[in-house]
């Protein structure tokens, strides 16, 4: 049978959608499942050793107990920003179609597959093509990874609906980065966005 698989995507870049996908890959490894990890474009790379590096891979890979190879990251740019952006600097064409290539290879290795967008689901990757396009391309469902303050839940909801308006399926909903001690915001905006986005809110990661 094909891999189980998500992709993780965010209400705005900095959410910690690397930490969550790094702890599901995790907790899904100690129950005893092998896990593939995939960042498919990573823009703002660091060099090493005279090479680009995607850190959020290397998170990704470590959590998951499996190696780094050009399957986990197809598209490593140097400059942070808007990854259609950083390709044309770089001189790259970002292709869905290689990156499809590579996830249905991981597909077929291991159980379960965690594929970490860039970004939200606007984030323009290649020409008019957005990530959206390519969790569609992928024919993956999303978890929206969102930050817990004051005007989360406005982003989280925008996210949620524009996800089932362009046909992607929404399993759930992450609030990352939850204190010990919240506010009076991030006290209520779980459960709102719980019963508003019309997604199971799966869990609060805490601020670590």
């Amino acid at each position: 049978m094909p891999a189980k698989s998500i992709f993780i995507t965010g209400t705005d870049t900095g959410v910690g959608k690397t930490i969550a996908s790094a702890t599901i890959a995790m907790l899904l490894r100690r129950m005893g499942h092998s896990v593939g990890v995939m960042k498919p474009v990573t823009s703002g790379c660091i060099e090493r050793d005279g090479a680009l590096v995607s850190e959020d891979a290397e998170l990704l890979a470590f959590a998951a107990g499996v190696p780094v190879t050009p399957d986990t990251t197809p598209y490593l740019l140097r400059a942070p920003l808007a990854p259609s952006v950083s390709a044309s600097q770089d001189g790259v064409r970002i292709s869905f179609d290689v990156i499809k290539e590579a996830y249905q290879r991981l597909a077929a290795q291991y159980d379960f597959v965690i594929v970490e967008g860039a970004g939200g689901l606007m984030v323009p990757l290649a020409g008019g093509l957005l990530v959206a396009d390519l969790a569609l391309h992928l024919g993956l469902p999303i978890a929206v990874v969102a930050r817990p303050n004051l005007g989360t839940i406005n982003h989280t909801l925008l996210t949620t609906f524009t996800a089932r308006t362009l046909g992607l399926t929404v399993k759930g909903v992450i609030v990352n980065r939850y204190p010990d001690a919240p506010d009076q915001a991030e006290a209520y905006a779980p459960h709102m966005i719980d019963s508003l986005s019309g997604s199971q809110l799966l869990g609060l990661f805490p601020d670590l």
